[in-house]
């Protein structure tokens, strides 16, 4: 019986991380950080380029496996995304915003306290990917 109500609580949990939804006005906010920073619920990347590197960036996120569009545009000037994890659905929000001649990238958990890096991971992985390195 206490093996039975432990599965039904780890899957009413696993459902509730995967299905509960994002609100775009708690998530899609201004990157406001200006500098690059690791914080133990994310990461921040500011990088120096225009229109053409903030297209760039938003083709990759799209092009990232479990990621969706939250809220916002290309034309807009910013975009915030949601990738969840393969196994439990975990979302993570990215949220990439064009500042005059640079554009800040923040990536940050939803649940928990730590990411363990994986939002610095991928900031690093689309740094890369635009500047071709």
């Amino acid at each position: 019986m206490i093996g039975l109500a432990l599965a039904v609580l780890i899957l009413g949990g696993m459902a509730y991380v995967r299905l509960s939804p994002m609100d775009p006005a708690r998530w899609h906010q201004p990157v406001e950080v200006q500098t690059d920073q690791d914080l133990p619920v994310g990461a921040v990347r500011v990088l120096a380029g225009g229109d053409a590197l903030f297209r760039a960036i938003d083709q990759q996120m799209r092009a990232l496996p479990r990621t969706q569009v939250l809220a916002g545009s290309v034309e807009e000037g910013r975009v915030t995304y949601v990738t969840r994890s393969a196994v439990f659905g975990f979302p993570d929000a990215t949220t990439v915003e064009l500042r005059a001649d640079e554009v800040r990238i923040f990536g940050r958990l939803r649940f928990g306290a730590s990411d363990l890096g994986v939002n610095r991971k991928r900031l690093e992985g689309l740094t890369a990917a635009v500047q071709g390195g």
